[in-house]
């Protein structure tokens, strides 16, 4: 039986690769439905070969669809989203809208794949894909908590533009190349372009907030990757202090990460940890360690320069790096994607 597949929110950065992986990783008969604003209805999208009409992101678009993919931001998954899901379609959503609601689940396969089931038969049909940055902390995490315990997490993001989106992406080029054509660097005064992603100019520079400024001092994002480590992990009692701030890098974020742990961590136990924990790579040498450059175009997660903490008795400090518009965003959803298909395919008929 043909399998049909939604992408909502086709004609972005994250669509796009959506487009990639599914084209790789989809089953041979799938039959794909590409889905956008009005404005970008019409235009040709190709997958295997074959042009595909984008149509306008409509409740009709969306029957008899098997799955969908959202990732269209949160007003449009809130329109469109549950709607489809309550119609029968399993929808996969890449936007905050539903990650904290209780009903639904906010998953990592490496790290929680029980969650997306009822039982042991039953798929739910709206499940979250957790925020980026989330995803790549909680992938190191997850194992590290398992072998130690895990109290207190203190991260500090440095995430790209990406983020923001394709066009925030071509901002900081279009700034970067202005900078260094226009003589900017040398005191000039250039227009900046990312400011409208960013409210202040990206290249060369670092932006300490991301998404609005919360009453408690903490951002919008900060408060994500609090709310949605606990939940993600199942521990409300942990507590996690994160500062995120947006850096002139175009597609993958990095993270600096320090754990207090309920048993003592020693480096030889950590490293063993992190080398056999699925999703992650330990790069961790005296010259051999995570960038962005070195993670770009992959789904891993790069652990590496790891110590004993200074700071608290029983405790490790590490850095990571992560492409944020593969696992932080589309590899997710597609690894979602895979998990229900084949726990589906299990059930008896």
């Amino acid at each position: 039986m043909t399998l049909r597949i939604a992408i909502a929110g086709v004609t972005g950065a994250v669509g796009a690769e959506l487009v990639s992986l599914l084209a790789e990783r989809a089953p041979d008969d799938v039959e794909m439905v590409f889905l956008a604003s009005e404005r970008s209805a019409g235009r040709s999208i190709d997958f295997r070969g074959r042009a595909h009409r984008i149509v306008a992101l409509s409740d009709a678009a969306l029957e008899a669809c098997d799955y969908a993919f959202f990732s269209c931001g949160k007003e449009r998954s809130l329109r469109f989203a549950r709607a489809a899901s309550e119609r029968g379609t399993i929808v996969i959503d890449n936007s905050s809208a539903f990650r904290l609601d209780a009903c639904v689940p906010l998953v990592v396969p490496e790290v929680n794949e029980a969650a997306l089931f009822d039982d042991a038969r039953n798929a739910h049909r709206l499940i979250a894909n957790p925020n980026c940055s989330t995803i790549l902390l909680v992938v190191a995490l997850a194992p590290l908590a398992q072998a130690f315990g895990l109290k207190r997490v203190v991260v500090s993001t440095y995430q790209a533009a990406s983020g923001a989106g394709q066009q925030a992406m071509q901002a900081l080029v279009d700034d970067t190349r202005r900078r260094v054509v226009d003589g900017a660097a040398n005191g000039i005064a250039v227009a900046s372009a990312s400011a409208a992603s960013f409210g202040h100019d990206l290249s060369f520079n670092l932006i300490p907030k991301i998404d609005v400024l919360l009453d408690d001092g903490r951002t919008g994002e900060e408060r994500k990757m609090d709310d949605e480590t606990r939940k993600i992990l199942g521990r409300d009692d942990i507590v996690v202090e994160a500062t995120c701030v947006r850096v002139p890098v175009l597609r993958c974020h990095a993270e600096s990460v320090t754990i207090e742990t309920v048993a003592p961590v020693r480096l030889a136990a950590a490293r063993s940890v992190l080398a056999e924990a699925p999703g992650v790579r330990l790069v961790d040498g005296p010259d051999r360690f995570p960038m962005p450059s070195s993670v770009e175009g992959s789904a891993i997660v790069e652990v590496g320069r790891l110590r004993e903490s200074r700071v608290f008795d029983r405790g490790l400090s590490f850095f990571l790096c992560g492409d944020q518009l593969l696992k932080g965003a589309a590899t997710n959803a597609v690894q979602i994607f895979e998990s229900v298909r084949a726990r589906d395919r299990s059930r008896p008929h």
